[in-house]
């Protein structure tokens, strides 16, 4: 199979999803055009990583996998299990790391270990608390047993966070995200090497938004001493979640207050799913057979997953807009 990494979205996600799939069912890929519209085109030192050990997961074979490659060939084999070490490298994304192999270890013969280090808390990807409580919590629902454990936390740009996921085979089972029902939003405000009067910051400016609203809040602090510096908030209710990350000259409450934002404009939408799980749940709830969700919106990444997930399996998706100004997705196997 091959496919235009140019397409859509246009950045890593295409290559994740289509590495994972190909290593599901066995279907060799070739990719072209891998992150054609980014400032900086083809493969950085994560999607290398991710790519290998895509390959290691599954005794295959790849070419092309290089830093600032633009073209690869994807050559899957048989998924194994066992324990996996992965180093990035880089301050690169541990989360979208996962977001490539966790589909793979699923399909093995036994449990998989992943020992993988990088950045945890970083621009871009799903934060580790994000996937750890919003994502798993989805899958877990669909019958996914992965359990993620966090020994460091990596910030941009030293890196140098820790993760082990273990990830037990499963048959994944259809699911309808169809309301978000979450009463009380929790959260962890995180920090390391920064005085620890920071994640108090960030979590009370939380706070007092969310109470503006009505919300109930149970936000946990985190303070820590690990090697790289930063700090960072992320807050979760069910299938919505929302994060901020600090920076230097922006203040601990203005950290606190756009994480809020950011949960409650999905908790205000009333929809099954956040619009970043939307994106992430499309190859499960296809490699499930069936399944939908409601949304606040059909994101560019969602709707390049659906383009890249039909190409492997034999599913359709379907995107209805309903009254509610929400949108629901669903998926039907074809035959």
């Amino acid at each position: 199979m091959k496919l235009d990494g140019s397409y859509g979205e246009g950045g890593g996600q295409i290559l994740r999803t289509a590495v994972a799939l190909s290593a599901v069912t066995g279907e060799p890929v070739e990719i072209n055009n891998i992150r054609k519209m980014r400032p900086k085109p083809g493969l950085s030192a994560q999607h290398v990583k991710a790519v290998e050990s895509a390959a290691a997961l599954c005794d295959g074979e790849v070419s092309g996998c290089g830093l600032h490659s633009t073209s690869l060939i994807f050559t899957p084999g048989k998924i194994k299990a066992g324990t996996y070490n992965i180093d990035i490298g880089t301050a690169g994304s541990i989360t979208l790391i996962l977001q490539c192999l966790m589909p793979i270890a699923l399909h093995s013969t036994g449990t998989v270990k992943l020992n993988i280090s990088g950045g945890t808390d970083v621009l871009w990807s799903p934060t580790i608390d994000y996937l750890r409580f919003v994502t798993l919590g989805a899958l877990s629902g669909m019958g996914c047993d992965c359990s993620i454990r966090l020994a460091r936390r990596g910030y941009y740009p030293r890196g140098g966070g820790e993760v082990e996921a273990v990830i037990a085979p499963a048959k994944l089972k259809r699911m309808e995200f169809e309301n978000n029902t979450c009463a009380c939003i929790e959260g962890i405000s995180h920090s390391s090497r920064l005085p620890a009067h920071v994640a108090q910051r960030q979590a009370s400016a939380a706070q007092k938004r969310l109470q503006q609203e009505g919300y109930e809040a149970r936000i946990t602090l985190e303070t820590r001493d690990d090697p790289s510096t930063g700090s960072g908030l992320t807050l979760w209710c069910g299938c919505a979640g929302g994060s901020a990350l600090g920076k230097p000259g922006l203040p601990a409450e203005k950290v606190g207050s756009l994480a809020a934002e950011a949960v409650l404009a999905e908790l205000k939408s009333k929809a099954g799913v956040d619009v970043y799980l939307a994106d992430q749940l499309i190859p499960y709830m296809a490699l499930a057979g069936g399944g939908s969700f409601t949304t606040g919106s059909i994101s560019l990444h969602t709707s390049t997953n659906i383009r890249v997930t039909e190409q492997f399996l034999d599913v359709k998706f379907n995107i209805q807009e309903l009254v509610s100004g929400l949108f629901r997705v669903s998926v039907f196997r074809k035959s």
